[in-house]
C-alpha cells in the first residue's frame, strides 16, 4: 500500500507538470497530487447549535442475531408490523392536524387582538399610544420565542427543514426531533408569527410534524420511553426514516391543506429515498390531516373560534374566476417566470451574505442572539406601523360586495387612518396576519384596490425584512415570506400592463408568488399542485407550469436552491444526487490511499486490543477479517477472509454487557442468543469511557462474528468516485468497503472504509488541491 502511495504522488507530479485538465483523465491514470489524509469535519450547525454528527443505519444490518430474529418471526408478527407503520401514520397526520389547528387559532386570535386594539387607537388618532401598544406587544412575543429558543432548544430555531433533509439523506442531527424541541417549536412559532415578524408557520409546521413523527416511532423521548413490545419493531433508523417522511408530507398539508402537494413535497424536496409503500403511507397520513383541518373549519364557522372564522388556514379560493387567456399573454407570464428566477437566485446570494453576518453574532453567546431579535422585532414594527401613513385614503367602490372600510374584522379594505367611506390599502397588506396579507393581495376582481406606490413599498419592504428576519434564533419559515413578495412584484407587473391582458391581477399575484418560489427553491411538481389546490382553480395549470419551468431554469443558472447554501452553511454532510463531472476520472482506490490508515479487527479479538480501538479512533465501522483462514481444498493457507463490518454502537454493547470468553474461540448460537436478541443492538452508541473493565477481563477475548453485517455493500478499487457516490446515495448506505482487483495470498481481503465524509466534493478537493485549481483555471478561460 506505501508503495502505492508513492507511485500515486510520483505520478500525480507528472501529471501535474503537464498540466492536463483532470476531466480528460483516464481511470487508469492515478489523478493529481493530493495532500496525505482525507480530513473530515463531524460538526454541523443543528438549528442554532453546533453539535457532533455521525451517520445513520438506513443499511439493513444483516448479522447472525437479525437474520434469526428474522427466519424466527412468525406471520402473527409480520401482520402486527404492517398494522403498526399504518397506525403510526395514521397517529401522525392526526396529531398534526391537532396541533396545525392549535397553532392557528392561537395565532390568529392573539395578532387580531393586537391588530384591533392598535386599529381603534389609530382611528381616535392616539398614534403614540398605538405604536407603543403595537411595539411592545410585538418586542414581548419575540421574547417569548427568542428566549426558548436560545434558553431550552436551540434546535428549534429556523425552519428545521435542512436538518430533515439531512437527516431523510442519511446524517443524524442530535436533538433536532426530542420533547423539548416541539414544545419550544409549537409556542416559539405562535409568538414569532403573531409579533408580525416577516416569517411564515409552514416551515416550522414541517419540523413539528416530524418531531411527531419521530417521538411516535420511539415511543417517546430518549430518556423516557414506553417499553411496549410492539415498538421493538420500528425502533431502527430505517423505520423512523420512513415515519419522518410521513411527518414532512403531513407538515406542509397542514401548512397549505394540500394533501396531494404534502406527498410530492417530500418526494421532490426533502426525502433522498422513495418506494411505492412509502408514497402510500405519506398519502394516508396527508389525508387524515385534511380530515382533521376540515372538521376543525367547520367547528370554528359558528364562531366559537374567537376571531379564527375562516381564516388562519391559507386557502385562497378563486374557484370561481373564469381564466381566460390568449397567445399574447403567454409573455407577461413568461417574464414573470424569468423575475422569479432572478430575483430568487438575487434573494439566496443576499441571504446567503446575511446568514453568515448572524453566524458571527450568534457565536458571541445568548445575549447577542436575543438582541439581534429583538433589534429585527423592533425594526419590523416601526416600519410595519408607520408606513402605511405615507400611502394616501382611496374611496370605496360602492359596486363592490365586500364591506368597505373594514374596522375590527380582517378584510380586504381597512380603514386605519382614513375618514368613514374611504380605506388605506397599505394598511390592508400590513396590519393584517400573513395569511390574511396573502389572502388580501391574492384577492381577484378588485383591479383598482391597490396603488403601484403602496404595492412598490409593499414588496420593498418585506423583500428587505425577509432578508433580515430569517436566520434570528426564533421558529422561522421561508414559503409565507416568499409568497409575499412574489405576489407583490406579480400583481405591480399586472398593474403595468393594464389592458393589454386578459388575466385578472389576483391571478398575476399568485404567479408572481409561485414564480418566486421556484426561483428561489427551486421547486417545481411540489409547487405547481400546492398551489392549484391552494387557489382551487384547475384552469391555472398550464401557466403556473410554464412560469415554474422557466423560473427554475433561470434561478438554476445562478446558484443552488436556498435549501443547499443553508446545508452548507450549516456543515451539513448532504449528498447530493448528481456527482461532479471530475469524479468520473478518479477511483475508490484513490480515496483510500488519501485516508489515514485502515483499522481492522480480527473475528476474535481480545478485549483490551477493541477497547484500544474505541478510545484512539472515532470511526464508527470496523472491517472484521480472519487471519490464517483454515485450508480447504483449492483454498491457501495463509488466505485471509473478509467477515464484514461491525458497528462502534455494537462493540460498546457487546462491553457493557461484558460478554467475554476465557480463551480464542468461536461462540456457539445458544451463547449468543442466551445473552443478546436484536433489540439490544438497535440502542444507541453510549461512551466507551463509561465501561469500567478489571485487567483480567482485558485479557479476554471476544467473538465478533455473531455481531458483523456478513453481506456488507463493497466496491472494487478501480471504481469511479462518481459511480460510488451513486450507489452510496441510493442505497442509503453508512459504510462502503472497497477490496482490492486482485485477490490472493498475502493480500489483504479490504483497501479501504468509504463514509458519506469521503464522498464530498469540498473534502476530496482539500485532499486533491490541484482540482480545485485546475477547475478555477478552466472557469477562468471559458470566461475570457
Amino acid at each position: 500500500m506505501e508503495e502505492e502511495a508513492a507511485n500515486l504522488r510520483v505520478d500525480g507530479e507528472d501529471e501535474d507538470e503537464q498540466e492536463h485538465d483532470p476531466e480528460q483523465n483516464s481511470l487508469h491514470q492515478p489523478l493529481l497530487r493530493r495532500s496525505p489524509t482525507l480530513t473530515s469535519n463531524p460538526m454541523a450547525m443543528i438549528g442554532a447549535k453546533v453539535s457532533h454528527i455521525e451517520s445513520l443505519d438506513y443499511e439493513m444490518y444483516e448479522d447472525d442475531l437479525f437474520m434469526h430474529d428474522w427466519r424466527s418471526r412468525s406471520s402473527v408478527q409480520v401482520f402486527q408490523y404492517v398494522v403498526l407503520k399504518w397506525t403510526l401514520a395514521f397517529l401522525v397526520g392526526l396529531l398534526t392536524g391537532v396541533v396545525a389547528s392549535l397553532i392557528n387559532l392561537a395565532i390568529e386570535n392573539i395578532a387580531g387582538w393586537k391588530m384591533l386594539v392598535v386599529g381603534e387607537l389609530v382611528l381616535k388618532e392616539r398614534y403614540f399610544t398605538g405604536f407603543a401598544y403595537f411595539t411592545g406587544a410585538n418586542l414581548a412575543l419575540t421574547l417569548v420565542a427568542a428566549a426558548l429558543c436560545v434558553q431550552f432548544a436551540p434546535t428549534a430555531a429556523g425552519p428545521g427543514i435542512p436538518e430533515i433533509k439531512a437527516y431523510l439523506n442519511g446524517v443524524d442531527t442530535p436533538n433536532m426531533f426530542g420533547v423539548p424541541t416541539l414544545i419550544v417549536k409549537i409556542i416559539g412559532s405562535i409568538a414569532a408569527v403573531s409579533a408580525g415578524l416577516d416569517l411564515g408557520k409552514e416551515g416550522p409546521l414541517v419540523h413539528i410534524a416530524s418531531c411527531i413523527a419521530y417521538l411516535l416511532g420511539q415511543g417517546g423521548s430518549d430518556k423516557h420511553k414506553l417499553n411496549w413490545r410492539w415498538l421493538r419493531y420500528v425502533k431502527n433508523d430505517r423505520d423512523r426514516r420512513d415515519l419522518i417522511t410521513c411527518g414532512a408530507s403531513s407538515g406542509v398539508c397542514a401548512a397549505f391543506r394540500s394533501p396531494v402537494g404534502g406527498v410530492l413535497f417530500a418526494l421532490e424536496e426533502v426525502a433522498s429515498w422513495w418506494r411505492s409503500a412509502l408514497l402510500w403511507r405519506t398519502f394516508f397520513s396527508t389525508a387524515v390531516v385534511v380530515v382533521v383541518l376540515r372538521a376543525f373549519m367547520e367547528y370554528c364557522d359558528s364562531g366559537r373560534c374567537g376571531l379564527f372564522g375562516r381564516g388562519g388556514l391559507i386557502l385562497f379560493d378563486v374557484s370561481g374566476v373564469i381564466v381566460r387567456y390568449h397567445f399574447m399573454d403567454l409573455l407577461p407570464v413568461a417574464v414573470i417566470g424569468i423575475i422569479g428566477g432572478v430575483l430568487g437566485g438575487l434573494y439566496n446570494h443576499l441571504l446567503h451574505k446575511v446568514l453568515r453576518v448572524y453566524s458571527i453574532i450568534n457565536e458571541k453567546g445568548r445575549m447577542a442572539k436575543l438582541l439581534l431579535s429583538l433589534s429585527v422585532s423592533l425594526f419590523t414594527s416601526v416600519c410595519l406601523y408607520t408606513l402605511p401613513f405615507l400611502a394616501s385614503c382611496s374611496p370605496c367602490d360602492p359596486s363592490i360586495d365586500a364591506a368597505c372600510p373594514t374596522t375590527g374584522q380582517s378584510g380586504n379594505f381597512k380603514q386605519f387612518n382614513c375618514p368613514d367611506g374611504y380605506y388605506n390599502d397599505l394598511a390592508s397588506l400590513l396590519h393584517a396576519t400573513n395569511d390574511d396579507a396573502v389572502r388580501n393581495i391574492f384577492s381577484t376582481s378588485t383591479p383598482t384596490e391597490f396603488r403601484p406606490l403602496s404595492l412598490l413599498i409593499f414588496f420593498l419592504l418585506y423583500c428587505i425584512l425577509g432578508l433580515f428576519t430569517f436566520g434570528i434564533a426564533v421558529p422561522s419559515g421561508l414559503f409565507l415570506p416568499i409568497i409575499l413578495m412574489g405576489s407583490a412584484y406579480g400583481r405591480l407587473l399586472a398593474l403595468a400592463i393594464g389592458s393589454f391582458t386578459s388575466i385578472d391581477q389576483g391571478l398575476y399575484a399568485v404567479l408572481g408568488a409561485a414564480a418566486l418560489m421556484a426561483g428561489s427553491m427551486r421547486m417545481t411538481v411540489s409547487l405547481c399542485v400546492i398551489f392549484l389546490e391552494l387557489t382551487n382553480n384547475l384552469s391555472l395549470l398550464p401557466i403556473t407550469m410554464l412560469v415554474l419551468l422557466i423560473s427554475k431554469t433561470v434561478g438554476d443558472s445562478f446558484n443552488p436552491s436556498i435549501y443547499e447554501i443553508i446545508l452548507e452553511l450549516k456543515g451539513l454532510p448532504f449528498l447530493d444526487a448528481k456527482p461532479e463531472p471530475w469524479m468520473r476520472n478518479l477511483t475508490v482506490g484513490d480515496l483510500a490511499a488519501a485516508k489515514p490508515t485502515l483499522v481492522c479487527l480480527q473475528g476474535i479479538e481480545k478485549v483490551s486490543k477493541v477497547v484500544e480501538v474505541l478510545k484512539s479512533t472515532l470511526h464508527n465501522g470496523f472491517p472484521v477479517v480472519d487471519q490464517e483462514f483454515p485450508s480447504t481444498a483449492g483454498v491457501p493457507a495463509a488466505t485471509t477472509e473478509l467477515n464484514g463490518v461491525i458497528l462502534r454502537a455494537h462493540l460498546i454493547a457487546v462491553l457493557r454487557k461484558k460478554w467475554f470468553l476465557t480463551g480464542k474461540r468461536r461462540a456457539q448460537d445458544w451463547e449468543i442468543r442466551e445473552r443478546f436478541t436484536s433489540e439490544d443492538l438497535a440502542e444507541k452508541a453510549s461512551n466507551v469511557d463509561e465501561i469500567v473493565l478489571t485487567e483480567e477481563e482485558k485479557e479476554m477475548y471476544i467473538d465478533l462474528h455473531p455481531f458483523t453485517n456478513n453481506t456488507p455493500y463493497t466496491v472494487v478499487e478501480t471504481m469511479s468516485v462518481a459511480k460510488a457516490l451513486v450507489l452510496f446515495r441510493e442505497l442509503a448506505l453508512r459504510h462502503l468497503l472497497i477490496v482490492p482487483k486482485y485477490q490472493g495470498a498475502g493480500i489483504s481481503p479490504v483497501v479501504g472504509i468509504l463514509t458519506r465524509q469521503d464522498l464530498r466534493a469540498h473534502n476530496i478537493m482539500n485532499a486533491f488541491p490541484n482540482i480545485a485549481k485546475k477547475r478555477g483555471e478552466k472557469g477562468r478561460n471559458h470566461g475570457s
